[in-house]
């Protein structure tokens, strides 16, 4: 009979994850050489490496092979069922193998063994259990036992299929560390959605030029600052010397409030208006540094002035124009 106390849901959910947490928090800390091993195993072969798991396990690998794939490692997923018909051919000599398994007693992947080491594949294991039959026929286990699952009748691979998954990724980024692999080359491996844009182009690819954004001296009048920004609208308007060089910085937020605070504008500046001095970028650095110069602050800017190492101004940055690349 169903529970119709929705609090005891909301309870048995939290203490999921928190079973899940913990489950996490003790694999880490049993990582040690073995893991050291296995990198040393991967990095050694210029080939790929297979992932293999039935059922759930069988899941976790494939999520792990699209993780080593987008870090620069080559990964390919084998249904160790599908192996014993055919698919055996993806292998090339000395393709290591990594096995994922909770209890270590799959049949499938038992019976895989020797035929994998006839080819030579160096075999790690993301095992549930290090004393297993499978556990005892490969080169490095990485330790995936987990207390308990968390469900409440601790069954369903839950926890476990977290650990496994979480071995994958730690394997994964080992890997990235070992290969000195960088976000340049994880662009390069991203050229489609929003990250791989982010890391891709470099910020004169978007921002808008001078000809482009309202420039004003400290002495132009507000009024003729709000008429530019009018015929401009930006975001923004940056202030600058006689030379170009970036004095300051007025944004539609900054006239709303000189607005609220003053009945009369006519005797305004733009020079008593502006934020001096304000936080700029150079037009060479990638959108991905532009976006955390916006966002990682206590009060985030939408504006950004786009300046050459002389600090003259060159363009003007939305963070509009980093998400949907509109100009």
């Amino acid at each position: 009979m169903a529970s119709t106390d929705k609090r005891q849901w909301l309870e048995a959910a939290r203490a999921a994850i928190r079973i899940e947490a913990e489950s996490l928090t003790a694999a880490a800390d049993r990582l040690d050489d073995a893991l050291i091993r296995a990198v040393d195993f991967i990095v050694m072969h210029s080939g790929k490496v297979v992932v293999t798991g039935i059922g759930k396990s069988g899941h976790i690998a494939r999520k792990i092979v699209a993780t080593l794939c987008s870090t620069g490692t080559a990964a390919v997923f084998l249904h160790p069922a599908e192996a014993m018909h055919g698919d055996l051919g993806i292998y090339t000599p000395g393709d290591p193998t990594v096995m994922i398994s909770k209890n270590g007693s799959s049949a499938e992947l038992l019976a895989l063994v020797p035929l994998l080491r006839e080819l030579q594949s160096p075999l790690i294991g993301i095992l549930g259990q290090t004393g297993s039959p499978l556990a005892r026929r490969l080169d490095v286990v990485l330790d995936g036992s987990v207390t308990r699952e968390a469900d409440p009748h601790n069954l369903a691979p839950t926890a476990s299929a977290v650990t496994a998954l979480a071995l994958g990724h730690a394997l994964a980024v080992a890997l990235m560390c070992a290969r000195n692999f960088t976000a340049q080359q994880f662009g390069r491996f991203h050229p489609g959605g929003q990250l791989g844009r982010n890391l891709r182009l470099r910020v004169r690819e978007v921002m808008h030029p001078c000809e482009q954004v309202a420039l004003a001296a400290r002495e132009t009048s507000l009024r003729d600052v709000i008429i530019m920004m009018t015929e401009k609208p930006r975001g923004g308007a940056c202030i600058v010397s006689p030379e170009g060089v970036l004095e300051g910085l007025i944004t539609d937020g900054d006239l709303r409030r000189t607005l609220t605070d003053h009945d009369d504008i006519r005797r305004l500046r733009a020079g008593d208006v502006m934020t001096a001095d304000p936080i700029a970028i150079g037009p060479d650095q990638g959108l991905i540094d532009a976006l955390e110069t916006m966002e990682q602050r206590p009060s985030q800017i939408s504006v950004l002035p786009v300046v050459s190492d002389a600090g003259r101004v060159l363009g003007l940055l939305r963070l509009h124009d980093i998400y949907l690349g509109a100009r």
